[in-house]
């Protein structure tokens, strides 16, 4: 192995053990190379006419979380759709993860801490006041429902989405 790769490779080790991804132009190459998704996505939106022209976004996940769950997921859209809906439609959406807290709430949820009471043990949270009011801003914004007596979840449609907005805020 050479010097540069051995470095590299290093890094990535390192990174690993900090729990932090490595840059995306050090992120190994996932296998089949390249921008498979991508180049998946373009050969779809060629054989799908006119509308798919100006091309389209598409997001994937496949997350196992702490808890054991399991999820895959993915969406696209077309570029003319979202560039022609109106966007402050979704404004109480970004604004609900717009709190540490809720941002915060949402991981211990993920996490396994499903419960009110679990969640409001936490430090730093605020006050079960506080709590019970991020989780119905979350609520309300699709982010969370109620499992339960008491017992919250991020909806499975949700997860890698809430995955996918978290990593598109990375900078």
């Amino acid at each position: 192995m050479e010097m540069e790769e051995r470095f590299t490779e290093l890094e990535r080790r390192i990174a690993a053990l900090e729990g932090v991804e490595p840059p995306v132009a050090e992120r190994p190459e996932p296998a089949g190379g390249g921008l498979w998704a991508l180049e998946g996505f373009k050969a779809e939106l060629a054989g799908a006419g006119p509308r798919a022209a100006d091309g389209g976004v598409l997001f994937t996940g496949s997350v196992r979380l702490p808890t054991e769950e399991r999820y895959e997921w993915q969406f696209g859209a077309l570029t003319e759709r979202l560039l022609d809906e109106d966007w402050a439609e979704t404004a109480d959406s970004f604004a609900a993860l717009g709190h540490p807290v809720r941002l915060r709430l949402l991981r211990e949820i993920l996490g396994g801490r499903r419960t009110a009471a679990e969640l409001a043990e936490l430090p730093e949270t605020g006050t079960t006041g506080q709590v019970y009011h991020h989780l119905r801003q979350l609520t309300g914004a699709g982010w969370l429902h109620m499992a339960g007596r008491g017992r919250y979840e991020v909806p499975a449609a949700r997860v890698v989405p809430l995955l996918v907005a978290l990593t598109a805020a990375h900078p």
